[in-house]
C-alpha cells in the first residue's frame, strides 16, 4: 500500500479516535483550545500542524517536529521526534516541551496519553475538514497566546475561499475523479475533504454516494462515471513530470473516457492538496485551474 493511501487512511481514522481523547483529556477535547499559558517550546507531530504554527509566527518557539514536516524550509531544520506514524516519545520528552500538538489517530493518541500522564501539556486536534482546520487554527492561537494572528489567518483564508467561489459561481461544474490509488483503483468519495476541494474548485464528484470514504472502483464503474477530469496527488514533489507521464500511460487503457480522450489528466502537488493547513488556498487554486484553465488570477 503506497504512502498516499496511508496518509488518507490516517484522515479516515481521526473520527474514530476522537472519542477516546475525550475520555483521556476531559479538559482538552479535540478542537478545543487548551488554557492559555506562556509557551516557549512547542513540539508538532504533523506537517500541517507545523505549517499552522509557522503561519502564526511561532517558528522560533517550535523546537521539534515530525520528520515529514518540511514546510516552510526552516521547519526541515528543526529537531525530529519520529515520523508522523511513529512519534518517538523519548525524543519528545528530550525536547523539554511546554506544549505538544498532536493529531487524534491511534499512534499519536497513544503518545499523547503517555505525555499527558507524565504531566506534559498536550493539545490533540482532529482535522478532517476545512472547517475543522480553521477551528484548529483558533485553538492553537488560544493555546499559544496568538489569538490575533490566528484571527487574521482565519480571515485571510476565508476571504480567499470566498473570492475563489465568486470567480467560479457562473461556471459549469466539471465532473472530477480524484484518484488516491491506481492499483487497485481507489477514489475519493463524497464524504471526504477531497470532495470539498472538488466542489470548492468548481467541480462535481464523478462518484455518487458510497459507504466507504475512499471506495474501490471497478472498470465498469469507471467507464460509467463520466469523469471529465482526473486528478491524482503526486507521490512527492521531485519528479511530478515523470509521474504525469506515467499517469497518462496508465489511463490510456481507457481511451473512451472523457478525461482521457480530452487529455485532462492532472498529477498535482500533494503538499498543498493533502495537508489541511494554511496553504490549502494554493491547492484549491491549483485544482480550480485544472478544471477551469481559462480562469483569471492563478496564484
Amino acid at each position: 500500500m503506497n504512502k498516499l493511501w496511508w496518509l488518507l487512511l490516517t484522515i479516515v481514522c481521526l473520527a474514530g479516535a476522537g472519542f477516546l481523547i475525550l475520555r483521556i483529556f476531559p479538559d482538552q477535547r479535540p478542537n478545543a483550545a487548551a488554557p492559555a499559558t506562556v509557551v516557549n517550546r512547542i513540539v508538532s507531530l504533523a506537517p500541517n500542524l507545523t505549517e499552522i504554527l509557522f503561519a502564526l509566527g511561532l517558528g522560533e518557539k517550535v523546537v521539534a517536529v515530525s520528520s515529514d514536516s518540511d514546510y516552510p524550509p526552516e521547519a526541515a531544520n528543526k529537531n525530529k521526534v519520529g515520523t508522523f506514524w511513529q512519534p518517538n516519545t523519548e525524543a519528545i520528552i528530550a525536547s523539554k516541551p511546554d506544549l505538544v500538538i498532536t493529531e487524534c489517530f491511534e499512534q499519536q493518541k497513544s503518545v499523547a496519553v503517555t505525555l499527558h500522564r507524565l504531566g506534559y501539556r498536550v493539545l490533540p486536534l482532529k482535522i478532517e475538514s476545512i472547517e475543522a482546520m480553521l477551528t484548529a487554527i483558533k485553538d492553537i492561537g488560544d493555546a499559544t497566546g496568538t489569538q490575533n494572528r490566528a484571527g487574521q489567518l482565519d480571515e485571510d483564508i476565508t476571504n480567499r475561499l470566498d473570492n475563489l467561489q465568486s470567480k467560479l459561481a457562473a461556471r459549469n461544474k466539471i465532473k472530477v475523479l480524484w484518484v488516491v490509488q491506481t492499483e487497485p483503483l481507489r477514489v475519493a468519495g463524497r464524504n471526504t475533504f477531497l470532495n470539498e476541494f472538488i466542489e470548492l474548485a468548481g467541480g462535481q464528484n464523478a462518484i455518487g454516494p458510497t459507504i466507504q470514504q475512499y471506495p474501490p472502483l471497478s472498470t465498469e464503474e469507471l467507464l460509467a462515471c463520466g469523469a471529465q477530469a482526473i486528478i491524482q496527488s503526486a507521490m512527492g514533489v521531485d519528479n511530478i513530470p515523470e509521474q504525469q507521464q506515467a499517469a497518462e500511460k496508465f489511463w490510456g487503457k481507457w481511451p473512451t473516457l472523457s478525461a482521457v480522450k480530452n487529455k485532462r489528466i492532472y498529477v498535482i502537488d500533494p503538499d498543498t492538496t493533502l495537508r489541511l493547513g494554511p496553504r490549502l488556498c494554493q491547492g484549491l487554486d491549483l485544482v480550480a485551474h485544472c478544471l477551469h484553465p481559462d480562469m483569471d488570477g492563478h496564484e
